[in-house]
């Protein structure tokens, strides 16, 4: 199997998790939207300094993962392309900070304790986008968007990328496939060949983009797309609220 293959099989994996059938899935995707910005805003805003507040945030990424039976073994690696980042942001720290912290009775140089919150600060960044997009599917998401009046262009955009990646790497499997079965044996793809098939890809994927527009156009599209209202529940009310009020008890009044 290609790294192509893989990378489809994985956001199939990903759409079945937004489809199941769970109580979390269920909610209503604007109060999961707004909790996880204001989840992301507060871990951000935490003194760098500060660990047991960011210890006590780790229990909305605890509970999302466990009660919505996610692996968090599979979202560290979904996630794989942005921890290496924050990993290396925060390795530079114990270099430019030079001061000196205490932690109960104990004596702790500054740039170690700010590399520690730096590093679980984009760790719990990252499990938090995870557990929305794992319950809450593209179309609901931008419903989310439109709700609270984001402008539909960037709305159409992002809705517009994401339904696209699959198409492009579906277009690119298919070269790749066929480019193997010319050169059997061969490991990888030859350089001289990276602009031919770079180039076939761009054009079968403007085709493409081409008849899925036409498609669309014919479906009723006029540059907006009309989100079905949906209902909320008393639920949909309740479970924000509560992570709201676990969110500033936290902030501020846990030091």
């Amino acid at each position: 199997m290609n790294s192509i293959e893989k990378r489809l099989l994985e956001l199939n994996r990903l759409q079945d998790l937004q489809q199941r059938s769970h109580w979390m899935n269920d909610l209503h995707p604007l109060g999961k939207l707004l909790i996880s910005v204001i989840y992301i805003s507060f871990v951000t805003s935490i003194d760098k300094y500060s660990v047991v507040p960011l210890i006590l945030m780790s229990l909305y990424i605890i509970f999302s993962f466990i009660i919505g039976d996610f692996s968090f073994k599979e979202g560290l690696y979904r996630m794989r392309l942005v921890l290496p980042l924050v990993l290396f942001v925060g390795v530079f720290n114990p270099f430019l900070d030079k001061s000196t912290v205490m932690i109960g009775d104990f004596a702790v140089r500054g740039g170690l304790v700010s590399m520690i919150t730096l590093f679980i600060k984009g760790l719990y960044t990252v499990l938090a986008v995870y557990a929305l997009i794992a319950t809450t599917s593209i179309d609901d998401i931008c419903y989310a968007l439109r709700t609270i009046r984001i402008p539909k262009t960037i709305v159409i955009v992002i809705m517009l990328i994401y339904r696209y990646v699959d198409v492009m790497a579906g277009e690119a499997d298919r070269i790749y496939t066929a480019y193997k079965l010319r050169a059997p044996g061969q490991k990888g793809i030859e350089y001289r060949s990276w602009g031919t098939l770079v180039g076939q890809w761009l054009l079968r994927s403007m085709d493409k983009a081409r008849i899925v527009y036409e498609s669309m156009l014919l479906r009723g599209f006029r540059g907006d797309f009309i989100p079905k209202k949906k209902s909320i529940r008393i639920i949909d009310v309740i479970y924000p609220m509560i992570w709201l009020v676990v969110f500033l008890y936290v902030r501020l009044f846990v030091k």
